[in-house]
């Protein structure tokens, strides 16, 4: 039996790696039949757990695991010193050069992209940064897709920024901008403003770190949970203000858009209000 300092010990050998796909799936099982669980976007640093038949199944920085393809992992970690910028692009293309018309995009990587800056020119290509990706390649991008400003926002600019979201595709398990679930899409932007949540729906409902609230209570930046009942939770959103919340839903349209809690399904299905502590 291991004790908890112990699980602690282990955690801390695991070895590390960094994902080399724009957004890797993270499966039930060690193959492309199984459920997508999650995903893990570029650049992010995770754990590895095991490996098997070309697999590996590795652990994200909130505490989820899955089964990625190897190819899509490198061992090592990223972007764990020096000058890291993010991307604040929807997406950004990295290129090669500081050019747009020579050649096709390196690689095209998601909002919240973390990258190592190695140059920052200040005359004719000021407009461009050089990076150096996962893979040790050079490249490119323009300085207006990047941000070194990663500051935690408020609840008014969160929502500001939730919006910019808003005609996104709903993807099952997708947790960057290339196309998020629900859960997913709450915490990236309860992430934003510092707040750290597990990955799904019903553990986030019943995260110590938040407590409950009726729905006469609510203002903006609360999180409200779905479901047939409050054990039975499958959905989440941010209630945004004036009776409206935004969220990542497959129902009726499959994108990020904002709903009213007056509307029949979901105020049959409201299960659950939670602020912060």
């Amino acid at each position: 039996m291991l004790l908890p300092g112990m699980i602690g010990l282990l955690a801390m050998a695991l070895p590390d790696a960094v994902i080399v796909r724009p957004v890797a799936n993270m499966y039930s099982e060690p193959s492309e039949e199984g459920s997508v669980v999650s995903q893990a976007i570029y650049a992010s640093n995770v754990s590895i757990l095991e490996e098997k038949d070309g697999w590996i199944r590795i652990r994200t920085g909130d505490e989820y695991s899955g089964w990625v393809p190897s190819a899509g992992i490198r061992r090592g970690k990223y972007a764990a010193s020096g000058r890291v910028a993010m991307v604040q692009s929807l997406a950004a293309h990295l290129y090669r050069e500081p050019n747009l018309t020579r050649h096709a995009p390196l690689v095209t990587v998601p909002y919240e992209t973390r990258l190592e800056v190695v140059a920052e020119p200040e005359e004719e290509d000021r407009r461009w940064l050089e990076v150096r990706l996962p893979d040790d390649r050079a490249a490119w991008v323009q300085r207006g897709d990047l941000t070194f400003d990663m500051r935690v926002l408020d609840v008014p600019e969160m929502i500001t920024l939730a919006k910019r979201f808003l005609g996104l595709p709903y993807t099952w398990g997708g947790t960057s901008s290339f196309g998020y679930d629900c859960s997913g899409y709450t915490q990236m932007l309860c992430r934003r403003m510092g707040k750290s949540l597990p990955r799904d729906a019903r553990p986030q409902a019943e995260w110590s770190g938040m407590r409950a609230i009726s729905k006469d209570e609510l203002r903006p930046g609360d999180l409200l949970y779905f479901g047939q009942a409050p054990g039975k939770i499958t959905h989440t959103g941010i209630y945004i203000g004036n009776g409206e919340f935004i969220h990542a839903t497959a129902h009726e349209k499959p994108v990020i858009q904002i709903s009213r809690l007056s509307e029949p399904h979901w105020t049959e299905l409201l299960a659950a209000c939670r602020r912060w502590k």
